[in-house]
């Protein structure tokens, strides 16, 4: 006897799909309820200012606002591509952060390896809490630091001096300024990364660490065998939001530690936009065209290191 054939499979229409949703969101309603202050705030400082974004194609006049402004389509970013500083803070904007992420990005990943074969928890703890604090330093108080330090007359120069040894120009010279860079970087923000990486190492499944030892792994095998593996996931999620954020130079950091000797290097695209927007004729039409074209190309970095990952075997950000 031959089994009864089954007709094709329906596709849930969109009624039942909205069912469904429902009926998922009303059985984790409490989870759903603590997703509102972080959804509110997100609509109203992310998504409703995106209605701003219609400046870089008007030309804006303040006594007829946003909304009353002509159109001009994209003469605004023709003037935007014709200006040949604008150019050049582009390079300058790439070549300084393509640095940072290779030479700081690893940073946080190996002090996190380091931090998780400390066996000595209030060690462990203090290193922890020490490395960790420049994070919740502003900009403003870490240039400050840096200024008192290693200013023409600050504490190492007047210490070299009083040693009668040669002073060093280190925030007045432009060839020390990418390095001061990379190195206050790394200072105030390594620590914070690191905790990202230990809280991926925590979850490391100890099974495989207790075998790895009967075998007779040693703890630099260990290291390198299991707990960078298993933290790989973490890492490629953390470079493909990285390498998302290549146009977005961290103004606070440039335009604190940045002063007249240095400007011919450290004027990058956050810093012209916050010139031309603030220092000079307001033309708010220009410089939101060229905030836009900074976040498209921004958006374009973060999907080809998306697709990248994925080719390489990695997981993505998007499925």
């Amino acid at each position: 006897m031959k089994p009864a054939a089954l007709g094709p499979t329906k596709k849930p229409n969109g009624r039942s799909k909205f069912k469904k949703l429902a009926s998922e969101i009303k059985k984790n309603r409490m989870t759903y309820t603590l997703l509102i202050p972080g959804l509110v705030w997100l609509i109203i400082f992310a998504y409703m200012p995106m209605g701003g974004l219609s400046l870089a194609f008007k030309d804006y006049k303040a006594n007829l606002g946003i909304l009353g402004s002509p159109w001009v389509g994209f003469e605004n970013f023709k003037y935007v591509f014709r200006d040949p500083t604008f150019i050049d803070a582009v390079w300058r904007t790439l070549y300084i952060n393509i640095i940072k992420l290779v030479v700081t990005f690893p940073v946080p990943i190996i002090l996190a390896l380091i931090l998780n074969e400390l066996r000595m928890h209030r060690m462990k703890k203090a290193f922890q809490t020490v490395l960790t604090f420049p994070h919740f330093l502003s900009w403003i108080i870490v240039s400050g630091i840096v200024i008192n330090v290693l200013a023409y007359d600050g504490l190492v120069n007047s210490t070299l001096a009083i040693l009668g040894l040669p002073t060093i120009n280190f925030l007045g010279s432009e060839s020390n300024f990418i390095p001061m860079i990379l190195l206050t970087d790394i200072w105030k923000s390594a620590g914070w990364g690191a905790i990202v990486y230990l809280a991926a190492i925590s979850g490391i499944d100890q099974d495989q660490y207790e075998s790895a030892q009967i075998d007779g792994a040693t703890r630099m095998q260990q290291m390198f065998r299991i707990t960078l593996p298993n933290i790989m996931p973490t890492v490629t999620i953390m470079f493909i939001l990285s390498v998302g954020g290549l146009m977005s130079s961290g103004f606070d950091q440039i335009f604190n530690l940045a002063n007249a000797a240095t400007k011919n290097v450290s004027e990058v695209l956050d810093v012209y936009i916050y010139r031309i927007t603030f220092q000079s004729s307001t033309d708010f039409s220009f410089s939101t065209a060229v905030s836009l074209f900074r976040s498209l190309v921004n958006m374009a970095l973060l999907l080809i290191a998306d697709r990248v990952a994925k080719k390489m075997g990695g997981d993505g950000l998007f499925r």
